[in-house]
């Protein structure tokens, strides 16, 4: 379903707009000493406040502001080693981002071909119909002279010296077997020109275009058999907590572990190239192995964030001397989410263990800094009514699972930090500022990425 979609007047996304595709492309070309790009650009990616280890209490001035959070995690990406492009055929294209413009080989179409079935004719009729015909993929015949005409197939090569194209509903032959046209036959109907959709050397599209399934019949098309694109960055899963049951029903003080079958397949959604989900339990001494250990682009942990009394992330990240970018964020559900650049510029994004809450991280810190890792361009802003008032935070932003009818978003129940049931039917999440949006009120809308329609809904 498409809704009709206006820009949001106070986004987070008009403060993304700025890391734009071509600098998300940087992340794989040399970048002058000097951005030029944006005022903003020389201000420290990392606030002020919290250092290694530092972990809010609850308190909202400790807590990032939702906007600026999710500007830091597009920026942190600025500071991680470049990946080089690399080249893949076209069957594994599908999702990435190309890294260089792709520029047409040749001609297309390479040569005049038929637009239609029908009979290539020369000069005015009536014409005299050769008997054997011309298919696609077959070489054209001898030069045709005015008053005759052959046979053709679409996509069929022009011969020498026709004039047109007579549709076959638009012709009719008479008992001496001669051709009539049907109407007036104009010169050069129904011909593909040579070079009438591009010449060679043409750039068709630039670099930093996602690569869907109509960008791959382009490319080829035009004649390639790979693309050099952006490389996927590589994501790992941690799951965190004792109290996890991995099949059957919660029993006894366990519970099932809904984030680890649902954030591979998010993060693939996200871009990521997923390499392993791994379930530590509430082990110090194995999160601190896998982080080290892990090769990923992005480590996402799962729970363990709210300085709680089995909080393993934050005293092993401060072990490590990782670097907090993010310590906690002004937004419901989701507050106590994190972010920090551990070994190498590589990051970890700290996930609650509730349910919504870690979608609320994802969306928050995962999805900015996947996208400028893989350079996928941004999403374009959007906003629509509320159907109905939606209550807010006094001081944080929350994000609400809504459904998009007609023009209107319409929020969903079963809202609350633990719950899944009101996420799994959305279209969309809707923000919604301190205080809340009553009905009308446009809300700013961030779509789920098999809902928005494209590329998002490939999760290989």
């Amino acid at each position: 379903m498409t809704a009709p979609r206006t820009r949001a007047g106070s986004s987070a996304g008009d403060e993304l707009d700025d890391l734009d595709v071509e600098e998300a492309l940087a992340l794989v070309r040399p970048v002058p000493t000097t951005p030029a790009h944006s005022p903003t650009a020389s201000a420290p990616a990392t606030p002020s406040a919290p250092g290694p280890g530092h972990r809010p209490h609850g308190g909202h001035a400790a807590a990032t502001p939702w906007p600026r959070a999710r500007e830091i995690a597009a920026r942190a990406a600025r500071a991680t080693t470049r990946p080089e492009p690399v080249s893949v055929h076209l069957a594994d294209a599908l999702g990435k981002v190309l890294a260089a413009p792709l520029d047409a080989l040749s001609d297309l179409p390479s040569f005049d071909t038929s637009a239609m079935d029908g009979w290539a004719v020369a000069g005015p009729g009536p014409w005299q119909v050769r008997e054997s015909g011309v298919l696609a993929g077959h070489a054209p015949q001898e030069t045709l002279t005015d008053g005759e005409a052959v046979p053709i197939a679409t996509g069929a090569r022009i011969p020498a010296g026709v004039t047109a194209v007579l549709r076959s509903e638009h012709g009719r032959t008479d008992t001496q077997g001669r051709l009539h046209a049907t109407g007036e036959t104009l010169h050069g109907q129904d011909i593909r020109p040579r070079g009438q959709e591009c010449r060679s050397g043409d750039q068709l599209l630039p670099a930093g275009t996602l690569v869907t399934p109509a960008v791959l019949g382009l490319a080829a098309a035009a004649g390639y058999d790979t693309l050099a694109v952006v490389p996927r960055p590589r994501a790992e899963i941690l799951v965190l907590g004792d109290e996890l049951l991995t099949e059957g029903l919660p029993h006894d003080g366990l519970i099932r572990d809904a984030l680890g079958p649902m954030l591979a397949p998010w993060l693939r959604a996200l871009g990521a190239e997923v390499t392993a989900v791994r379930r530590l339990g509430d082990d110090a001494k194995a999160l601190r192995r896998a982080i080290t250990s892990s090769r990923a682009d992005l480590i996402v942990t799962t729970g363990g964030t709210a300085g709680g009394p089995v909080d393993q992330v934050h005293p092993t990240l401060a072990a490590l001397n990782a670097e907090l970018l993010v310590d906690g964020v002004a937004v419901r559900p989701g507050h106590p989410m994190l972010l920090a650049r551990v070994k190498d510029g590589r990051h970890l994004v700290g996930l609650p263990g509730n349910p919504l809450a870690a979608v609320s991280g994802l969306i928050t810190l995962a999805e900015p800094l996947l996208r400028a890792l893989a350079a996928r361009p941004a999403p374009e802003p959007y906003a629509l009514p509320l159907r109905e008032p939606v209550a807010g935070h006094p001081h944080d932003t929350r994000l609400v699972p809504v459904t998009l009818r007609g023009n209107h978003a319409v929020p969903l129940r079963y809202n609350g930090p633990a719950m899944l049931r009101g996420i799994a039917a959305a279209d969309a999440l809707a923000v919604v500022p301190p205080g809340g949006s009553p009905q009308g009120a446009g809300a700013e809308l961030l779509d789920l990425p098999w809902a928005a329609g494209g590329i998002g809904v490939c999760f290989t």
